[in-house]
């Protein structure tokens, strides 16, 4: 989109109030929001910010930084429509207070990731399935685990509950420009899943901040609170974020298939395959960011537990979906919704890549039940198993030279920081379960 062309839509969109929208180390996405008298000063990348004040950006003596909008993601504000006057916004890059690009900024380092994959000749397409829950407000307006949904998968209304709200979270996705492939109501209750199409890699991330905020958004006003977060509630399945992936090479052709191959995948699928297999435990960090994303991943939920591969087998972490030429990709299963898609796309597109560069040898296909074999047979079969909590991946994330070169030494350090400050929280804190079994016991 080009400059000319949104100021043509702000004049007859009657648009009066703009957001500068980003998103810092650990996924949250903020903005600065402005009237439109400051159009010009925006769409010039003027608009500066307090960075320090900003999780994991930079101190205080070094504070000053821009925001440089990307036309491309300009999106009018469905809901944003009222009195007469609407709103927008633009996703942005963060800079430093010089102009140069800030190393700390999660989209400018998926950017640099993406360029160097660039440079070796692919680009990468990526398609994410957020799963969420749709529990009930109290009186108060906060949040519950609570929820009148009776239903289960793919289940229809009246027992699937939240088909209005979902609708209109659909329409307003729409109204935004997103392509809507499907939607339904999700194993647990209370849970649910919207589809929209992939897109590259950048674009995905962008599209997939925007969706969780819309869907927040739109459920609060029907009274519901939305939540990403990966294991809400105790004996249910919990929230994934399935990332279908692939490599396409510059002439834009897919370069993971190979109609001659075995299972139409080519060598440099079959790589990449052995470097997300290779790198699983140190990017899980990453790709499970929270103490409770280790909630879901347990067996007997449908959560991939075992480094594992499969055309077919869902009990696998990486799967192979069956579609094939343009359309064939890798089907990563461990992500969960409360990742910052922009470091946990950087993340598997370098573990897929150095399978590739150094010619990593690709485990055998896994098409046993793993949830079913025990753990002579899964070590015999040299099937790893994922990070049991957070500690434990974050120790394999510190161990990655690959990951660290992923994420840039800025973010490395500080995601390391932030999170490890959240395990030790926790690791002190007296829980309630503690309570219940221990206080009258001993």
């Amino acid at each position: 989109m080009e400059r000319e062309e949104i100021k043509e839509i702000i004049a007859r969109k009657n648009v009066n109030f703009f957001r500068l929208q980003f998103v810092d180390i650990f996924g949250f996405m903020k903005n600065i929001s402005f009237p439109l008298s400051q159009i010009e000063k925006a769409l010039d990348g003027k608009i500066m910010f307090d960075g320090s004040s900003i999780e994991g950006f930079v101190r205080i003596n070094e504070s000053d930084m821009y925001l440089k909008p990307d036309f491309n993601t300009f999106a009018l504000l469905p809901w944003r429509d009222k009195y007469g006057s609407a709103a927008a916004r633009i996703i942005c890059d963060v800079h430093n207070a010089d102009e140069s690009p800030f190393i700390g900024c999660p989209r400018q380092n998926l950017k640099r990731v993406l360029a160097e994959a660039r440079e070796k000749g692919y680009t990468m397409n990526v398609g994410t399935e957020c799963e969420f829950f749709l529990f009930k407000q109290d009186a108060n307006g906060q949040a519950t685990t609570i929820t009148d949904d009776v239903a289960s998968y793919f289940d229809t209304d009246p027992a699937d509950a939240g088909t209005d709200c979902r609708r209109k979270i659909i329409q307003t996705l729409e109204a935004m420009g997103f392509e809507i492939e499907a939607s339904h109501h999700e194993v647990a209750i209370g849970q649910h899943e919207i589809n929209f199409k992939y897109a590259n890699a950048l674009t995905a991330a962008d599209n997939t901040v925007t969706f969780k905020w819309v869907v927040r958004t739109i459920a609060a006003e029907f009274g519901l609170h939305a939540t990403f977060m990966p294991k809400p509630v105790f004996g249910i399945s919990g929230s994934g974020m399935h990332t279908n992936q692939s490599l396409f090479t510059l002439d834009g052709k897919n370069a993971f298939f190979d109609a001659d191959a075995g299972l139409q995948l080519s060598e440099v699928a079959m790589k990449y395959i052995a470097g997300l297999c290779k790198h699983a435990r140190s990017f899980c960090a990453v790709t499970n960011p929270l103490v409770n994303s280790y909630k879901r991943l347990v067996s007997g939920y449908e959560a991939p537990v075992y480094i594992a591969w499969s055309a077919s087998n869902r009990s696998v972490l990486v799967r192979i979906p069956a579609s094939r030429g343009m359309s064939t990709r890798t089907e990563v299963r461990n992500p969960d919704p409360a990742c910052n898609p922009y470091l946990a796309f950087a993340a598997m597109l370098a573990a897929g890549l150095d399978g590739i560069e150094n010619n990593l040898p690709t485990p055998e296909q896994s098409t046993a039940d793993l949830y079913e074999m025990n753990e002579e047979e899964r070590l015999a079969a040299g099937i790893a198993i994922l990070p049991v909590d957070l500690h434990e991946a974050l120790e394999c994330l510190k161990a990655s030279q690959v990951m660290k070169k992923a994420l840039g030494p800025h973010i490395f350090d500080k995601y390391l920081e932030g999170k490890e400050r959240e395990w030790d929280e926790y690791r002190t804190a007296v829980t309630d379960w503690e309570i219940k079994s221990y206080l009258c016991k001993y």
